[in-house]
């Protein structure tokens, strides 16, 4: 997916590290974006059997923790890939 979005003239970054900042106290807790486009869209990839309320939870709180508005989880374990993508907005 990385190297299809690059290939259409995207900026696509992999596994790009978010802090957690409470306050004036920033903790590096390990989180990472699977790729963040053109430094506005998060995009998670999965490959599940079932979506599941976490994997929702998951990337809302990116967004929110890098500042964004958008977001997509892509499932890659469907029949058709159009039924594994789902769109979040803050």
């Amino acid at each position: 997916m990385h190297h299809d979005l690059q290939r259409r003239g995207l900026a696509v970054e992999k596994q790009v590290p978010v802090a957690i900042t409470f306050d004036t106290l920033r903790i590096d807790a390990g989180l990472r974006l699977d790729l963040l486009v053109e430094k506005s869209i998060v995009v998670e990839v999965k490959s599940v059997e079932r979506m599941i309320p976490v994997y929702q939870a998951q990337i809302l709180s990116y967004m929110k923790l890098a500042d964004l508005r958008l977001g997509f989880i892509v499932n890659f374990n469907v029949p058709q890939i159009k039924e594994g993508i789902r769109r979040y907005a803050l």
